[in-house]
């Protein structure tokens, strides 16, 4: 097997969005070294859509507690719901990061 074929078959067996985990990882080392001073509102902010997030998911399965999308019965009620779901974590993201 060559090189590139078990560089292929590693990077498969990598978790999901592990690319862009890196890539993320570069860009706060780039604003370290840019302006080092800036790393705590890097940090203050990644720190808020992470709360967002997970406070979007409890509250929509607290507030919908039968309508899990992968629950549903048909495909259409659940796009609806992860619609639903997607909407939600959208808004509170974006109470948490405005100040609202």
């Amino acid at each position: 097997m060559s090189f590139f074929a078990r560089l292929r078959d590693a990077v498969k067996r990598l978790p999901r969005l592990t690319g862009w985990a890196l890539f993320t990882a570069v860009l706060l080392a780039v604003v370290a070294v840019l302006a080092p001073h800036q790393i705590s509102v890097v940090l203050y902010k990644l720190s808020l859509v992470t709360l967002g997030v997970v406070l979007a998911y409890w509250l929509d399965r607290a507030l919908f507690p039968l309508q899990r999308p992968h629950e549903l019965p048909n495909a259409e009620l659940a796009v609806l719901a992860g619609i639903r779901r997607a909407l939600v974590v959208a808004a509170c993201v974006l109470g948490l990061t405005l100040g609202l």
